[in-house]
């Protein structure tokens, strides 16, 4: 995307960016709903497998099920949904998704009410939320640069969404334990629905206008799904991004289902306290995306990224090694995953950065959309792997493999030529005819 320019506005006509986003009432709007949104959708990832558990006795594997149905979504679609948000205004579409997350949040408990509910409408209630998240996703990452306007906002957009999601992390999950122990997991995810709400009505506050894509002078689907996959996958510093992304997104979803399962049914921990463990741990990446913007400054942006991806890696050797009592145990949970969660607040600002830094507005969605498929690809086989080698190898046996795949994946890091970056890199003039 041009320094100063967006597609359909010329040079002369294009707005100033505030000196700073706190000026900028539109990602404001924006930025409270999501955190908000986000602080729900940490309710349900919590609630809804406890939901399965409690409610319906629900195995390793059905649980493991249940996760690859939340994320597989994004491996069928999120290319297409990226072709099609290139080619639409992004707000609407925003809209809608989560007009329809809340629905489907908001059934759960009702049909529950009504005896309605069981594994398979849960099953699937699960994955249809899935498709609207994907739809959502590949549109708020494509959809933030059209209201931040420079590039040299990036970093501090990047920046704050990571502290809304590391904040959310640190509170949903202490939150969601105390509403399934308090109200039990399926009423619990009234919260969510309520989040979804408070998303719609900020971004029906915005007032920013959307430039409406220029029309390509022709249109192909198959031509614009390889255009966004060739332009991830020939940049080495967005493929290098993405398939480093793709064993991280596995190694996380797959430990954190694995300790899930552990902790209930080995460990037989409550909610209050499995919830208790992700919120104290989620600190690390309330911090880490606290203070990336100072870190970034400071440091050269590759080895910021190396050391922050790499704590992400090894952090899972702790809960593998956990032994002892109780508390020395739990002790061992807490600082495995702070150290994975703060490895991400401060990777994550850095890989969005980059991402918005290295495409033009006009493959924005498509390149959003290839990153979602491989990074919540990675999700949803680690959800559906969890659940499978759980099963198998048992809860401790099965996170000392995830441990040892996740250990091995720093090695492929090192020669990454992300690492080698100093800076982030000047903004790509568009692309005609995309």
């Amino acid at each position: 995307m041009p320094e100063a320019e967006m597609p359909g506005a010329t040079e002369a006509a294009a707005p100033r960016a505030p000196e700073s986003l706190w000026r900028n009432g539109d990602f404001l709007k924006f930025w409270a709903g999501e955190t908000v949104s986000l602080l729900g959708t940490q309710v349900t990832n919590l609630a809804l497998p406890l939901t399965a558990i409690h409610a319906f006795g629900a195995t390793d594997e059905q649980v493991g099920l249940l996760r690859f149905l939340q994320l597989v979504p994004y491996l069928g679609l999120a290319l297409l949904i990226g072709v099609w948000t290139d080619r639409v205004r992004r707000r609407p579409v925003m809209l809608g998704a989560n007009l329809v997350r809340l629905v489907l949040i908001a059934l759960v408990p009702l049909m529950y009410w009504w005896d309605a509910l069981d594994l398979t409408v849960l099953l699937a209630i699960a994955c249809a939320v899935g498709i609207a998240s994907v739809v959502f996703d590949v549109s708020w990452m494509s959809y933030v640069p059209a209201l931040v306007r420079t590039p040299e906002h990036y970093v501090e957009a990047s920046a704050r969404m990571g502290t809304s999601s590391s904040a959310a992390d640190v509170a949903g999950p202490g939150l969601a334990g105390l509403l399934v122990s308090a109200v039990t997991a399926p009423v619990a995810l009234v919260v969510d629905a309520c989040s979804y709400a408070a998303s719609v009505v900020s971004l029906l506050l915005i007032r920013t206008p959307e430039p409406r894509p220029e029309p390509a002078a022709e249109r192909h689907l198959l031509r614009e799904l390889r255009d966004g996959l060739g332009w991830v996958l020939g940049d080495g510093v967005l493929r290098a991004l993405a398939l480093i992304g793709f064993c991280c997104n596995f190694s996380m979803v797959t430990v954190w289902t694995m300790f899930l399962l552990h902790g209930t049914n080995d460990l037989h921990l409550g909610s209050t306290a499995l919830g208790a463990v992700f919120a104290t741990a989620s600190v690390g990446g309330l911090v880490g995306a606290l203070v990336s913007r100072r870190v970034i400054a400071r440091f050269p942006l590759g080895p910021v990224y190396l050391v922050a991806q790499s704590a992400l890696l090894l952090g899972p050797t702790l809960v593998a090694a956990a032994a002892g009592p109780r508390p020395v145990m739990i002790a061992m949970f807490v600082a495995s995953f702070f150290t994975t969660y703060l490895g991400l607040g401060v990777a994550g600002v850095v890989i969005v950065s980059l991402r918005q830094a290295l495409t033009p507005q006009s493959m924005m969605g498509r390149m959003t959309a290839a990153f979602r498929t491989l990074l919540f690809g990675g999700g949803s086989l680690g959800g559906l792997s969890a659940g499978l080698l759980t099963g198998w190898l048992g809860g401790r046996g099965a996170l000392t493999v995830a441990a040892i795949g996740s250990a091995a994946v720093v090695a492929g890091l090192v020669v990454s030529p992300v690492v080698r970056l100093r800076t982030l890199p000047t903004a790509p003039r568009e692309t005609a005819g995309r």
